[in-house]
């Protein structure tokens, strides 16, 4: 069962998280960008399997600097499935949940930084193609993704903006462990 996350749902949520990723930093992402300030409010979604939660998707806020004007986004991350419930579905079950409730609202784009593999099958296409710029050189382009909605038009496109909080937590990209 997918639905909306609950304040009661936050300790099962982190182990989720911590569970597939590791004590850190998304984590802390998650509970950051549950109250961070943003244009739009962040939408958050859990799956349950017996009566457990085994999935978490966060959708939050973002900006597009597009030609015409500033335009309200929202980035899909983070998206994690406990480990023992992971191979069932779920993930993508979250993904297409969390992709219809930012369409009913209006919202013309998901941006995501992900494994095209894993993503291009579940509603997202490379973005740079599409005439979006990252916000960062160290996403590998591949992994620059974006899922167009029902509000989206030709002239939205530009430089994807993320969060304050992405850069705070260092969550942009990856890192060069030899740099």
């Amino acid at each position: 069962m997918i639905r909306q996350e609950t304040a009661a749902d936050h300790p099962a949520v982190r182990e989720v998280h911590v569970r597939a990723f590791g004590p850190e930093p998304v984590p802390a992402l998650v509970e950051a960008l549950r109250t961070a300030p943003a244009a739009l409010a962040p939408m958050s979604f859990v799956a349950e399997l017996g009566g457990r939660v085994v999935g978490h998707v966060l959708l939050s806020a973002a900006r597009l600097d597009a030609p015409r004007r500033i335009v309200d986004v929202m980035t899909l991350s983070p998206l994690g499935v406990h480990p023992d419930a992971q191979r069932r579905g779920i993930g993508a079950r979250l993904i297409a949940h969390a992709l219809a409730a930012a369409d009913e609202q209006g919202v013309p784009l998901v941006f995501l930084e992900g494994s095209p593999v894993y993503y291009r099958t579940r509603g997202f296409q490379a973005a740079s193609p599409l005439g979006f710029r990252s916000p960062s050189l160290r996403i590998p382009d591949p992994a620059f993704q974006v899922a167009p909605l029902s509000a989206h038009e030709p002239w939205m496109t530009g430089t994807l903006v993320y969060s304050d909080t992405f850069w705070a937590l260092d969550c942009v990209g990856l890192r060069d462990p030899e740099a």
